[in-house]
């Protein structure tokens, strides 16, 4: 299926997380936030890019991106996430209801989209598959702050197999827009992370024998900068319910 023809079925009500949906495109977290915010929030992204490559910033009241495609941002996510005063209060399937004109949309590079690369290349995934995905961790890794934007670094989590590691991190290496290089592999202790506490419990967080975590930034970050923030509203895809994105990723056809 076409990027267009999944949006089409998230926006007539389908839930489902988006991990390997349509490989070779692009899918991108999504935060939507008050206008007045927008400048300091692109300077966090700019001062962390790991976590949060920027792939296209919208005007205020913009529903849609047009660098990265033809759709409405109101509708055609499969789950988005409320904030209120920093604190994540609801899931919903269509934020129309409450979007205002001053509501600016970002685009950021997801670790999903590397995930086709990766399996191409002959690398063992076994969190990519349908009904399947990766795992994501809060770490002790402070963000470099940007205006009231902080918090803490979050990363994705993919079990490896060892003799596979260097090949990972050559492959994700040339996609900085989808989090690039990873920043850490083996001892989870070792970047604060706890295996057994993923965020929302989603994703594979066993490890089989012979297999390696490792970790990549990961755009859930943001969510954290907005808590920060304590933004009176704002607006995120839920965690593994990406935009997919008419942009293809280089390398993949």
């Amino acid at each position: 299926m076409t990027p267009a023809a999944w949006r089409a079925r998230f926006r007539a009500g389908e839930v489902r997380q988006t991990a390997a949906l349509c490989p070779g495109y692009m899918q991108a977290n999504i935060a939507i936030i008050p206008a007045a915010w927008a400048d300091d929030f692109e300077a966090f992204l700019r001062a962390n890019p790991a976590a949060c490559p920027m792939l296209a910033r919208g005007t205020a009241g913009e529903w849609g991106l047009p660098a990265l495609g033809d759709f409405d941002l109101r509708h055609d996510l499969p789950l988005y996430r409320l904030f209120r005063n920093g604190q994540a209060v609801a899931r919903v399937q269509d934020v129309a209801d409450h979007w205002t004109p001053d509501m600016t949309a970002f685009a950021i590079g997801c670790s999903l989209s590397f995930e086709a690369a990766l399996v191409a290349a002959g690398v063992s995934l076994r969190c990519h598959g349908a009904g399947r995905s990766c795992s994501a961790f809060d770490t002790a890794i402070p963000n470099h702050a940007a205006g009231g934007f902080g918090g803490r670094l979050v990363v994705s989590m993919r079990a490896i197999p060892a003799d596979q590691v260097a090949l990972a991190t050559v492959i994700t290496k040339a996609h900085p827009e989808t989090h690039g290089a990873p920043v850490h592999a083996g001892d989870p202790a070792a970047i604060g992370v706890d295996l057994t506490r993923p965020i929302d419990g989603i994703g594979l967080t066993d490890l089989l024998p012979g297999e390696v975590p490792v970790f990549w930034a990961c755009g859930v970050t943001m969510e954290r900068a907005i808590a920060s923030a304590r933004l009176p509203f704002a607006i995120t895809h839920a965690p593994g319910h990406m935009l997919i994105t008419d942009h293809r990723l280089k390398g993949l056809t």
